[in-house]
Order: C-alpha cells, then structure tokens, then sequence
C-alpha cells in the first residue's frame, strides 16, 4: 500500500472497524505497526486515531494502547481556539499584554501528571488577553519547549502564544475540565473584578504522543459563554 495522508489513514480505519476486522473491544495494532503497513509516518496514524477518538469511535489511554469503542457515543466537540478571533468574532477589538515569559522549574504536582521528572524546567507564560480594552482573559501556561518544532517567537508581543500554538503545533490527544472558581488576589487585579468574584475556568493539558506540550489554564471574566457542538 503507497503511502496515505491521516485523513485516508482515518477512513482505512474506520473501513475496517465497520467492517468488523476490529470489532468492539478490539486493541488496534500500534501505532508503529499501522505506520508500517500504511507507508507513512507514525505522526500521521496518531493524527487520524485521535480524530476518530474525539469523535467517540476509539478509546486511547496513553501506555495502554487503542481499542475500538465499546459504546461509542456522540461527543461535543471542543475546538482549541485562537483567543484573538474569538474576541473579534464577538464584534470587538482584540489586544494582549505578555505578563511573564521564563523558564523555571515545574510545580512538583505539574510535572508528576505531565509524567516529566522532578526539577524538570518548562517555560511559563502568562498572559492577560483584552476585549475592547477591557481584561477579558487570564491565561497562565506550562510549555514543553524540548517538543516544539520550531522555537517560540522572539518577539512575544507580536503574537500571542496561543495563536502561535494552534497555527504551529500539532498534538495528538489532550484532556480538558470546565469548572467555576472564584477570583483570587491575582487574578481579581487582573480581571479588574472584586476577589472571590466567579470565574470561568478552563484547564487544558495536550500531548504530542507520549510527551506533553502544554498545560493551560485559562481564567474568564464574568459574563463569558462557552459554545459546542453535539
């Protein structure tokens, strides 16, 4: 078979689901094996396996491999999104400012659930992203610099690094959590909200096979509303 791009590793694979070859349950070759017999490469199947995985047709668990859902069930679909276009989308004027950039060790509890040794040094950046001038998010970010393809920009301010992110860095599975907290200190000052104040609050981590790329968490103002798919 000649080499195929994710997008035709993905249907080969959901033919043969459909199919039967691999019925519910079933543990799928490695991702090293279906890079061989596809001709490509393993980045390639690892893409189109976590795009039927966020669809719900396969459950992958990093170190424990790639089954053919049980039950596969309907998910919503969260897009990462570039924080500039959604302010724009909102009909208002996009403008941030790079608070921290530097490289320092991991929190104990970081690096343990990134899997990364004790010590490890990640950069971290925090950003304060602005809707008509106003502080419409707080963003404080772990990067894996060792897993970029490319270094970050030189220049920080001329592109926020989470547009930098989704244009520049595949990954290849994620997870992510929603909740409500209330605004400490810092993030109150920030914000320009009273402490104790609710927030929004995305925490997203994602991985580029094994390795872990980034561990975001993303602190909104009031009155910010999150839209899916189903």
């Amino acid at each position: 078979m000649s080499a195929l791009g994710w997008e035709a590793v993905r249907a080969e694979v959901l033919r043969r689901i459909e199919r039967r070859d691999w019925p519910p349950g079933a543990m799928l070759p490695t991702e090293e094996q279906l890079a061989a017999e596809f001709g490509c490469a393993r980045a390639t199947v690892s893409r189109a396996l976590g795009e039927l995985a966020r669809a719900g047709v396969l459950e992958r668990r990093r170190r424990a491999g790639t089954r053919v859902a049980t039950h596969p069930v309907r998910k919503a679909t969260v897009d990462i999104p570039v924080i500039r276009l959604e302010v724009e989308g909102r009909g208002q004027r996009y403008g941030f400012r790079v608070l921290a950039a530097a490289a320092a060790e991991a929190p104990a509890g970081l690096a343990l659930r990134l899997g990364l040794a004790r010590g490890v040094r990640l950069m971290h950046l925090k950003t304060l992203h602005f809707a008509d001038g106003r502080p419409f998010l707080y963003e404080d970010r772990w990067l894996n610099a060792a897993v970029l393809p490319e270094p970050l920009p030189a220049d920080l301010a001329a592109v926020s690094v989470n547009e930098w992110l989704v244009k520049t860095v595949a990954y290849t599975t994620g997870d992510i959590e929603f909740s409500a907290a209330n605004a400490g200190p810092e993030e109150a000052a920030l914000l320009q909200v009273a402490e104790g104040t609710a927030l929004f609050v995305i925490e997203r981590t994602t991985w580029l096979g094994e390795a872990p790329v980034t561990s975001v968490r993303l602190a909104y103002g009031p009155g910010y509303r999150l839209r899916t798919v189903v």
